[in-house]
């Protein structure tokens, strides 16, 4: 048996010195250790390789589908979405729900809001992981960020030169007297907007609301704000968390953290 397989190794172009012992061509340790199925899969790789006369060795092939879903399992999402565009057999492999179900809980793990069009159901994790990211990155808000939230509030000190709230204003905020629950604000789908029963700086009075976007010929936004009755335009901005934030010189909103509300928050279709 061992001649034979010397007489394989001579004939494939290699012969053993004379310092060699034959008894080195017997099996590791290691290599015993390996489950035989592996060495399967490999040598099925590598005859696959020799046959289309590739020198260098696919892992994906090598390995199997198996092993290389569990690799790829313990990279960091970037790497893996880098790892769908080698072959399609690659993207098959590195697309499965079971990679990305894991990725998108790590994504999600610490955010304000939910994209309710990530969660339909049907969608692979992918795409969800996916356009999680892009509305992430969302800056335009819509109307059903405003009526999807509650919304944190309260007003704005003179800071320099810009002009704050009135002082007598701030008295009343529980945000400036450090006690109680914060002022909160609501907007709703008929256009109005409304505080808690118990705010004392609320006074009953209408306020109406609605959002300006103005683009410019390219396509990109030029103008965008949030305006409530005829007082100064709101700025929006956007938090690392997925959250809202609109603000003037005058006063301040944050949205509420509500990532626990079931199917989501947020517009029905990805906004650009």
């Amino acid at each position: 048996m061992r001649k034979n397989r010397k007489q394989s190794i001579v004939k494939d172009g290699y012969e053993p010195s004379a310092d060699e012992d034959e008894d080195s061509y017997e099996k590791s340790d290691t290599e015993r250790a390996v489950p035989v199925e592996i060495f399967r899969r490999r040598n099925r790789g590598k005859r696959r390789l020799k046959k289309n006369g590739c020198n260098s060795q696919d892992p994906l092939v090598v390995c199997g589908g198996d092993i290389m879903l569990t690799i790829l399992s313990f990279l960091d999402a970037h790497s893996v979405a880098s790892s769908l565009v080698v072959s399609r057999r690659w993207r098959r492999v590195a697309s499965s729900d079971t990679i990305w179900s894991e990725k998108i809980k790590e994504l999600w793990a610490d955010k304000a809001h939910l994209p309710r069009f990530a969660l339909v159901e049907g969608l692979s994790k992918l795409s969800a992981y996916t356009l999680s990211i892009h509305d992430g990155k969302r800056s335009r808000i819509v109307k059903e960020d405003l009526w999807d939230h509650a919304w944190e509030f309260h007003f704005k000190e003179a800071h320099l030169l810009i002009n704050g709230a009135p002082e007598y204003w701030r008295d009343l905020d529980p945000h400036w007297r450090g006690t109680g629950q914060p002022m909160h604000r609501y907007f709703h789908e008929d256009g109005s907007q409304t505080a808690d029963v118990d705010d004392q700086v609320w006074g009953g009075h209408e306020c109406c609301y609605s959002i300006v976007t103005s683009f410019l010929a390219d396509g990109r936004i030029r103008e965008h704000y949030v305006r409530i009755n005829s007082w100064a335009q709101l700025s929006i901005s956007r938090r690392h968390d997925w959250g809202w934030e609109m603000s003037n010189r005058f006063c301040f909103y944050s949205s509420v953290p509500d990532a626990y509300k079931p199917g989501g928050t947020g517009p029905y279709l990805p906004v650009h």
